[in-house]
């Protein structure tokens, strides 16, 4: 890889974490002043959506944490 096009590299990733950061800060501002009390409705068939489609876990997780544990202390 050339100097030249490192270089762009180094810029495009470092635009992108400005970016993302600003971006963040945006989204949060939004979800702080979003008036919830003008839209209850859409709030509320998402939440119902979110219910309605919603699968049951049958275990926490814990087992398969573990599992995957012991194959990386394997190693």
């Amino acid at each position: 890889m050339t100097t030249g096009k490192r270089e762009k590299i180094g810029r495009w990733v470092e635009t992108w974490k400005r970016a993302g950061s600003a971006l963040q800060k945006v989204k949060q501002q939004e979800l702080h002043s979003y008036d919830y009390s003008k839209n209850w409705a859409l709030v509320d068939s998402k939440l119902q959506c979110a219910c309605d489609h919603r699968q049951p876990r049958l275990n926490t997780g814990l087992v398969e944490k573990q599992r995957l544990f012991m194959k990386l202390k394997g190693k």
